[in-house]
């Protein structure tokens, strides 16, 4: 198969043009046509159909399409890999995290390696579970940040645990539940605030409702992201289910009160994960003694 080929065939999928794809790759626009027809003769199958007087990827095309980005993503992964080792204080790091570890511990362990390697580029992405392991397996981050349950490690993944950390119930201060102890059945009486489905804490919940054989709570709310999550709860609405790092500050603030729920002691682990069989760059091995010093 012609790699060139595809790497092109991918550039007009991902534009949706040949113009813009010949312009991005300083190319005629009748040498992409050309290539691209070649390419569909060579494997056989159409790639694109007209529509209007556009083109748009046929079911094969968007289903290569895809599989052209992981290859893609590896061959830039590997170029990158090759470029760190030969200078060792210069490259990028890609790091995915999920959202814990990504608002609460990594910007201080960013700012501690920065201070030592000013000249490494850390790009830094914030996903939930399942997006942060699919860019880790598929090469488009290096090393995952993770806080979660074990049970949800794909086998691909390499998983070297930092810490553990407590899960609580929270509510506003003013709640009937603030400070007390009650039973998790009528815990999951009352609405509850949450992040999107495929977040390991959701996950989490529904699986103690599972274990204990109570009706999983009614989601009132969904948000994106954990702070928006806080800052509905501390107006008075709602509980969460949430790690003690995100919201133990405002806890000992009063901002935000725990609720201590009958035989529930929950926790979580903070792990660093990579890929399994893998020999790590210089430099992920670099970050990854920035966190483990931290601790």
């Amino acid at each position: 198969m012609n790699s060139h080929a595809l790497k092109l065939f991918y550039q007009v999928a991902k534009t949706g043009s040949f113009t813009k794809a010949a312009e991005l790759l300083h190319i005629s626009q009748p040498a992409v046509s050309s290539q691209i027809k070649r390419f569909e003769q060579e494997i056989g199958v159409s790639l694109f159909k007209q529509q209007g007087r556009g083109i748009v990827l046929t079911e094969f095309g968007e289903a290569l399409a895809e599989k052209a980005q992981n290859l893609i993503s590896l061959e830039q992964y590997i170029e990158s890999f090759i470029e760190d080792y030969r200078l060792a204080r210069t490259g990028s790091i890609h790091i995915v995290a999920t959202y814990l570890p990504a608002n609460f511990l990594i910007p201080k362990w960013a700012a501690t390696f920065k201070g030592l390697n000013e000249d490494v580029n850390l790009v830094v992405t914030t996903a939930n579970t399942k997006e942060a392991f699919e860019q880790l397996i598929h090469y488009k981050a290096d090393i995952a940040i993770y806080g979660g349950g074990i049970s949800e490690r794909p086998e691909e993944v390499l998983w070297e645990e930092l810490f553990e950390d407590d899960l609580w119930f929270v509510v506003a201060p003013e709640h009937p539940y603030a400070n007390q102890t009650i039973s998790i059945a009528d815990m999951m009486k009352e609405p509850f605030i949450m992040r999107e489905e495929g977040s390991s804490m959701r996950d989490h919940l529904f699986s103690l409702c599972e274990t204990h054989q109570v009706n999983p709570p009614k989601i009132a709310l969904q948000f994106s992201g954990i702070n928006e999550t806080i800052r509905s709860v501390m107006a008075g609405y709602g509980a969460i289910f949430i790690s003690s790092l995100a919201v133990k500050e405002y806890v000992h603030n009063g901002q935000l009160a725990r609720v201590f729920v009958q035989g529930i002691h929950s926790k979580h682990k903070v792990a660093i994960c990579t890929r399994k069989n893998e020999k790590q760059s210089l430099l992920v091995n670099k970050f990854i003694d920035t966190i483990k010093n931290s601790l």
